[in-house]
């Protein structure tokens, strides 16, 4: 039955190599299911049925992204986009968390109508490289801006903003550790370093009486307070529409970047890259935002952790499957899940912006038409703390800057939309 769903041989695998690659990858990015549910309580939410949630709609994708796409990659609720929901949208625009799932929904539609009718290419082409290298960067700088927030390494100041925190207390100064934590192992490629760290750091919490024991195992919480709760018609407010847009490009983009560079890995792709059964990817991506969407959690989107499993062998969808499964068992570790202080996760949201901020190397500082854009977002993301207010101010300043700089083909006619959209909605808000 395996071979018949997962063409094992053909791929030249087998069920133990996909089984192992499939906890492989499940070790590396099972951080999320402690980062995600604490994230998103600070909107409201219930943590245990945000929880539930995340493993869930975690679980959802890998099963259609191993069952109907027959790739070796991961899904989960994604960093960036999670504390965009919450820090940037909730509690940030003043939205409720059942507007912020309903524009979750919304996004996720799009993406599927985007992969059904074959325009993702399009739109992905009509974006100005320059503009996806900024929004990545400046997402990293709003995720390093919440990593030190959370950890109280900053703290407000109302005569400077922000101010240096007590770092010589325990919570940042176990932030601090989680994060040297993690360079360490991962600079000697331990694939489990995220997660190792914070475990590590609860631990230490614990041991210090600054966190209380609740216990390691138990029956799930329940997902009653999120389950279906999401707000559509608030969502399609025009209030919204930077949101709705920032959740699909982000997700557009990661998707996109990590389907290269997985199926790359795994020898799936041929030489000028194409990858079969593409449309049935990208499906599977944009319906596992849609159900998260339904069951409580932010937008579900591929892991480039998904290498890490590729890396030891896995070539199938068993590899996404097997994660699958050991997220819905993952349910049963809830009370492990409340354990784990916001210090704890701190490192891991540092270490996760610093990987985004890499793609600073890849822009041309040369030519100021592209370096002012970049500048923009990346400055602008997290100052306003918002991903959504980054995005907008990045497009209206790259169209503005080109026609400066006599550069107006390189606009084109999509950005020219999204650049007088995006100047009516803030006319108008």
């Amino acid at each position: 039955m395996l071979e018949k769903l997962f063409s094992l041989r053909a791929q030249q695998s087998t069920v133990k190599t996909e089984l192992i690659a499939g906890l492989t990858t499940f070790v590396t990015m099972v951080y999320i299911v402690f980062v995600n549910p604490a994230m998103l309580a600070e909107a409201g939410i219930d943590h245990g049925a945000a929880f539930v949630a995340t493993c869930l709609a975690a679980a959802i994708g890998c099963f259609i992204m191993g069952l109907w796409a027959n790739y070796p990659l991961a899904l989960a609720p994604g960093m960036g986009l999670n504390a965009f929901f919450t820090y940037g949208v909730v509690l940030g625009m003043g939205h409720t968390w059942q507007s912020a799932l309903g524009a979750v929904f919304l996004s996720g539609c799009l993406f599927l109508l985007l992969s059904i009718f074959k325009v993702r290419e399009w739109v992905i082409q009509a974006i100005p490289l320059v503009l996806k290298q900024a929004i990545a960067t400046g997402i990293g700088a709003f995720l390093a801006l919440i990593a030190l927030k959370n950890a109280q390494i900053i703290v407000a100041s109302p005569a400077t903003f922000v101010q240096l925190g007590d770092i010589t207390s325990p919570g940042p100064l176990l932030a601090i550790l989680s994060f040297f934590v993690i360079a360490a192992l991962m600079y000697r490629d331990m694939k489990s370093g995220v997660l190792l760290s914070i475990l590590l750091v609860t631990i230490l919490a614990w041991a210090l009486g600054l966190v209380e024991y609740t216990g390691i195992v138990s029956v799930p919480p329940s997902i009653a307070p999120t389950l279906a709760q999401l707000d559509i018609a608030s969502a399609l407010e025009i209030s919204m529409l930077s949101v709705v847009f920032a959740f699909l490009f982000v997700d557009l983009f990661d998707t996109s970047g990590t389907l290269v560079a997985v199926t790359q890995k795994a020898g799936i792709a041929d030489k000028e890259g194409r990858m079969p059964r593409l449309g049935r990817a990208l499906s599977a991506d944009s319906s596992a935002t849609i159900a998260g969407s339904f069951l409580g959690t932010s937008t579900t989107t591929s892991y480039i952790e998904s290498v890490s499993g590729v890396s030891v062998g896995g070539r199938t969808g068993l590899t996404a499957v097997v994660v699958g499964m050991c997220f819905l068992l993952m349910m049963f570790f809830a009370p492990l899940a409340q354990m784990v202080p916001a210090y704890a996760t701190a490192g891991a949201i540092l270490y996760v912006a610093v990987l985004m901020l890499q793609n600073l190397k890849l822009v041309n500082w040369d030519d100021m038409s592209d370096a002012i854009p970049v500048s923009v977002v990346l400055l602008m993301t997290p100052l306003t703390f918002s991903i959504a207010h980054g995005i907008a101010l990045g497009f209206i300043s790259y169209t503005a800057v080109k026609l400066a700089c006599n550069k107006r083909e390189e606009v084109s006619i999509s950005v020219w939309v999204l650049t007088i959209l995006f100047i009516v909605k803030f006319a108008i808000s």
